[in-house]
């Protein structure tokens, strides 16, 4: 079994953590639409909002997606060693969706590790871990239990915005959210 820390139990958080406004981000590691919410996030959301907001990520693999409960278990394990590495984890994984097949995943995995210094037979063996998996199953079960099937899903402050949403649409939520939080 690996050894993970307290950290990975409980989901990423980027922008400010202890913001009053949340945007809690069901996402699939291997969804395309992810992807590109994930490019919004990086290049407009949390340059605008990110002293100001907490953008909380929660793993909802879809089953649809060959290798997508096997990057939610690995990110969890690499942000329980760095959240920096759990945030770039994250992101190089969905900028490379397109290369990675169901059977190169863990070669992927493998030359990640290796390029930020982490131990890449540690990553491997956190595959299987068992409160790893029970992680990402109980951020998954979560997910179901408010309504989810789709990613992105992003909630908020609780508005859900679905999949193929603007920049500017969820922009207008959030300030909302700002503005009803007294927050400028």
């Amino acid at each position: 079994m690996t050894a993970i820390t307290a950290f990975a139990q409980g989901p990423l958080i980027e922008g400010k953590k202890d913001s009053p406004v949340r945007v809690v981000i069901w996402e699939d590691l291997q969804c395309p639409d992810c992807a590109d919410f994930r490019k919004m996030l990086d290049e407009k959301l949390l340059p605008k909002y990110g002293a100001k907001v907490a953008f909380e990520h929660r793993d909802f693999p879809l089953a649809k997606h060959s290798w997508a409960r096997r990057a939610a278990v690995a990110a969890r394990y690499i942000q329980g060693i760095s959240e920096e590495a759990g945030i770039t984890f994250r992101r190089e994984t969905m900028a490379a969706i397109r290369e990675i097949k169901a059977g190169t995943f863990e070669g992927w995995l493998k030359k990640f590790c290796e390029s930020h210094g982490l131990d890449p037979g540690k990553a491997a063996a956190a595959l299987s871990d068992e409160r790893l998996n029970a992680l990402v199953q109980k951020d998954f079960e979560e997910g179901t239990a408010r309504g989810i099937a789709r990613t992105p899903t992003a909630l908020v402050n609780g508005e859900p915005f679905i999949e193929t949403f603007t920049l500017e649409e969820i922009s207008k939520g959030i300030e909302s959210a700002l503005k009803e939080n007294g927050i400028e």
